[in-house]
């Protein structure tokens, strides 16, 4: 996964946290704040559910045009 660097004007209260956090659990703070990111993103559950997808690519789209040609023909 490619990362960028960028800067955020956050409350000094959440850089306290993600401080005292980063401290706590020996993670980088960056860490912790894409960690709650994707929390609220819902990208570990995307990611969870994808890595139980057992189709190929090509599966996967022979599969959902089916169900696409399917619901056309309602």
């Amino acid at each position: 996964m490619e990362r960028r660097k960028t800067t955020l004007l956050l409350d000094a209260d959440l850089i306290k946290a993600v401080k005292i956090a980063s401290a706590r659990q020996g993670r980088r703070e960056y860490q912790i704040v894409e960690e709650a990111l994707r929390a609220y993103f819902g990208r570990d559950l995307l990611n969870e559910i994808w890595s139980r997808n057992r189709l190929e690519e090509e599966e996967a789209l022979d599969l959902a045009y089916q169900e696409l040609d399917r619901e056309r023909c309602k």
